[in-house]
């Protein structure tokens, strides 16, 4: 299987989570991790920055796909709003740039990285250091990008291997 680039997008509305992997299916690699600091601008200001900064990482590092964190259910029925509008400006934006993309639970994403989809912020953070072979301090966000890349890298790669043998 050739390598390929995926980009892990982490969304929110004060802080957008970016991680960008090669895989070849057997190995990762970590090719780039940050986080878009959105801060308390006004809500289509910070679309506009998830938008342009997503933008501008798509063609700085051209990824073959986009795999993006899909919307958990939450009490806060603002903050899931606010959610889906950052949702919807990452994936325009990879839309835009002719990427595929992905959506993944973060039970999914939970199970993935860390073998049970119950996992907790630290436990995804230490196993993506350690899937990445990583040193030193991880922001949240990014770790949460990065296990976003990483459950379309063994997903992508199991449903290839499936293919393979004709069982779909």
């Amino acid at each position: 299987m050739k390598n390929r680039r995926i980009m892990g997008i982490d969304p929110g509305s004060r802080f957008t989570g970016v991680g960008i992997i090669d895989s070849d299916g057997q190995r990762l690699l970590h090719v780039h991790s940050d986080c878009i600091k959105l801060g308390d601008r006004p809500i289509p200001e910070r679309l506009g920055m998830i938008f342009n900064g997503i933008t501008d990482l798509i063609k700085l590092y051209q990824p073959d796909e986009l795999a993006i964190e899909s919307i958990f259910v939450a009490t806060n029925a603002g903050g899931a709003l606010k959610l889906g509008q950052a949702r919807g400006a990452a994936i325009c934006a990879a839309v835009v740039q002719h990427l595929s993309v992905h959506e993944y639970s973060p039970r999914e994403v939970k199970q993935a990285t860390v073998g049970k989809g119950s996992a907790d912020k630290t436990q995804v953070q230490h196993m993506v250091k350690y899937l990445l072979n990583l040193h030193g301090k991880l922001q949240a966000d990014s770790a949460d990008a990065l296990a976003v890349a990483i459950c379309h890298s063994h997903a992508s790669h199991l449903n290839n291997r499936i293919q393979q043998a004709g069982l779909q």
